[in-house]
């Protein structure tokens, strides 16, 4: 997913893989672009509402399909065959 940001400070606290593509500045505003699984953005409104005390948004747009991490899929095969 392409995620748009207001926050790098709570982007990053909130997403271990995510991959930020770039940052703009609007006056007192900060957008950041990124790439972030589907999988990491539950919650992530609330979060960042709670960080910018109310203040922040974000956007979400599907980009593309990506190979999941070895580990991951480790262990989702794991569960799925016990």
């Amino acid at each position: 997913l392409w995620n748009a940001a207001t926050d790098m400070e709570n982007f990053q606290r909130n997403f271990s893989t995510g991959r930020i593509d770039g940052q703009e500045g609007h006056g007192k505003l900060q957008s950041i672009k990124a790439f972030v699984p589907l999988s990491q953005m539950f919650g992530y409104a609330t979060a960042l509402r709670s960080n910018t005390q109310g203040r922040g948004n974000y956007t979400m747009q599907f980009d593309h399909y990506d190979e999941c991490p070895k580990s991951i899929a480790e262990e989702i095969i794991k569960k799925r065959n016990s």
